[in-house]
């Protein structure tokens, strides 16, 4: 059973450090932007890290932060405080890098079409850089 001591510093340290940053305003937004364009992918429902993180460490495991999960664990009930808000900016971090790595692979899948139509003269290069820009403007 820890002490009091250390209950104490462990539970300075979470504070003050966080269990998961987030997302910064810019990365906030390019999701949402995603989202509004229809090509975000969600891994993980943030209300659910949330919902989870009332629970001993589990807003931190659902966020597949492991180590802060058994923390949690360990200083659970007081945890309650900061886990749901890990939990869901967890969820939210991992959807937007599995976003991000949806649209590169869409967007990689589009110029390499287009640049088969070049290469086979399906289309001119008049055609092939209009339609690359509208892939461009599609997936900014």
């Amino acid at each position: 059973m820890p002490t009091l001591r250390s209950l104490f510093a462990a539970t300075l340290i979470v504070l003050t450090t966080g269990c998961a940053s987030g997302l910064n305003s810019t990365q906030q937004s390019e999701l949402a932007m995603l989202r509004a364009k229809n090509l975000a992918v969600e891994v993980k429902q943030p209300v659910l890290g949330a919902g989870l993180g009332l629970l001993p460490g589990g807003g931190s495991f659902y966020g597949r932060a492991y180590g802060w999960g058994v923390v949690n664990l360990l200083l659970w009930p007081a945890s309650i405080l900061w886990d749901p808000v890990s939990g869901y900016d967890a969820a939210e971090t991992l959807n937007y890098h599995a976003s991000r790595e949806h649209v590169a692979s869409l967007r990689k899948r589009d110029m390499n079409e287009l640049d088969s139509k070049l290469t086979t003269n399906e289309i001119d290069l008049k055609a092939y850089t209009l339609e690359k820009r509208k892939i461009e403007d599609k997936y900014q």
